[in-house]
């Protein structure tokens, strides 16, 4: 049997047309896009085209985007920019329980500066309430940072309500959309989105290129400090061969095709389940099944730890996960699942977080499903 992958929130597979190109900008397309020669220029209308394209799956002005290194970067350099050019107005920022690690530590850095941080709770289903938002707001109230989507559970913010609400205060919205990007259709202007996070591997493009989002409205000072790349924006050389990449990968995602995956992703999610309760395995989905993203699968099998049950998969050629990639390699619990159930509840270590993607067809979920049954129930034995 071939491996079969379903770890699509951790990270996924390169398309075919986006190594394509990236192998074609490599080789030809190798100059500065800072440089004013030929090979510069060159260099700088195809970084400027990418732009255009990236813009357009957002509905914003090309200005507005920023490319940089991924996700991390994108949430640091909101979050961090925005707090300390805005001192003097207020200390007090405002995340989830529920956040990535890369939005987390971020707000653990700046509390160790002085920053006041209210980490707003989810309920049992891992949803937010907005009106926990607005009672958390004060005049000094300087940034607002609430992901799109859950990267371990799926669940979908209520990210337009959030933007309504701030319509009316001065603090700074930002999100990281960098699970969602791939499947929802966001336009962060009429969401009233100041700052978006975006990393390309996410979308089947390379590792080490994302771009950050920035409302023209507002000001924020560059992260890093050197050139003058970007409009001044984000220091460095641009990965060219990179955001040639992640343009090809955004390309690929049109409207259609983001339909058609929602659609595919949700047929497998039903085999599975289906299949679990004919074969009358004990488990309970984790996040709220009516606001998710559709690749995302967090399940709880009662009685079954998820570290052994990940263990034999992997024997068997399956590769799924706990929970977010950034904490791989760690015994920490899910900072997701004790918010919704508490530190002790037995979810947290008996849930897994299956995730579909390119590659992925529906003879590769019935195998997965049966080898998940018959591992589950040998563990039980």
């Amino acid at each position: 049997m071939e491996p079969i992958y379903l770890d699509h929130a951790a990270t996924t597979p390169v398309h075919p047309s986006v190594i394509e190109i990236m192998a074609s900008e490599l080789a030809n397309t190798f100059g500065n896009p800072s440089s004013i020669h030929t090979f510069g220029r060159q260099a700088h209308r195809k970084l400027e085209d990418i732009r255009q394209v990236i813009a357009a799956s957002l509905g914003v002005k090309t200005h507005e985007i920023i490319f940089n290194s991924g996700g991390t970067e994108g949430d640091n350099t909101a979050i961090i920019e925005t707090a300390l050019s805005r001192k003097e107005q207020g200390m007090h920022l405002i995340t989830t329980a529920i956040e990535h690690p890369a939005v987390l530590e971020t707000m653990k850095y700046l509390e160790s500066l002085g920053f006041e941080v209210t980490y707003l709770p989810v309920d049992k289903k891992g949803n937010l309430s907005v009106k926990d938002v607005e009672k958390a707001l004060r005049e000094d109230t300087t940034l607002v940072s609430v992901m799109y989507g859950n990267n371990e559970i799926g669940n979908l913010m209520p990210i337009k309500e959030i933007g309504t609400l701030l319509q009316t205060h001065p603090a700074v919205f930002h999100t990281d959309a960098v699970q969602a990007y791939g499947s929802q259709k966001i336009l962060p202007h009429d969401l009233g989105i100041d700052l978006l996070s975006i990393s390309a591997h996410k979308i089947n493009g390379p590792k080490g290129v994302g771009f950050l989002f920035k409302n023209d409205q507002i000001s924020l000072p560059s992260f890093l400090h050197g050139g003058e790349q970007e409009e001044k924006r984000r220091a460095g050389t641009e990965n060219l061969a990179g955001i040639a990449g992640m343009g090809k990968a955004v390309e690929l995602l049109t409207d259609d095709e983001k339909e058609y995956r929602h659609e595919k992703y949700a047929d497998f999610e039903r085999i599975i389940l289906t299949e679990l309760d004919k074969a009358q395995i004990a488990y309970q989905v984790n996040g709220d099944p009516k606001k998710k993203l559709a690749h995302i699968l967090n399940v709880h099998f009662s009685g079954v730890s998820s570290d052994l049950l990940l263990m034999h998969l992997d024997l068997k050629g399956v590769a799924i996960s706990t929970g977010s990639a950034c904490t791989a390699g760690t015994v920490e619990p899910s900072h997701v699942l004790e918010a919704m159930y508490g530190k002790n509840h037995s979810a947290i270590k008996e849930s897994v977080r299956i995730s579909f993607g390119f590659g992925n067809d529906e003879k590769q979920i019935q195998q997965f499903t049966a080898i998940l049954i018959e591992t589950i129930k040998k563990i039980k034995q």
